[in-house]
């Protein structure tokens, strides 16, 4: 037996195409989608920290701040990773570098014309 939830929504019609799940509108006059890609508001400082909390000991830089839709995050992500010699991903918004790199991350996005800041001790 399916079941059905109250969330579930159509994804195709026959009478108008593609639907967004989502809204439920037609994917060219999606509301949702286009909210989504919208670049997050950001203050314009771009703040760099290393973490340990929940990593098991492990230590990684945080960047945090960026007013950059996702692609161009996952592009500047690759470029910091690349500069420090270390693996990484991006996250909601953040990006992460694996090993304390705070100095080598800050002088690659200077480099690249943001503004890093130093955040946490």
């Amino acid at each position: 037996m399916m079941k059905h939830s109250s969330l579930g929504g159509l994804v195709y019609s026959t009478e108008s195409g593609r639907m967004c799940p989502d809204c439920r509108q037609t994917v060219a006059s999606c509301t949702c989608r286009a909210s989504a890609k919208a670049v997050p508001a950001g203050d314009g400082v771009v703040r760099v920290s290393r973490q340990t909390k929940g990593r098991g000991g492990k230590c990684v830089t945080l960047v945090k701040g960026l007013a950059l839709d996702s692609d161009a995050l996952a592009v500047l992500g690759k470029q910091l990773r690349s500069a420090c010699g270390s693996g990484g991903t991006v996250k909601d918004g953040v990006i992460e570098v694996q090993g304390d790199h705070c100095d080598a991350v800050m002088a690659a996005l200077s480099k690249l014309g943001h503004q890093p800041k130093r955040a946490g001790a």
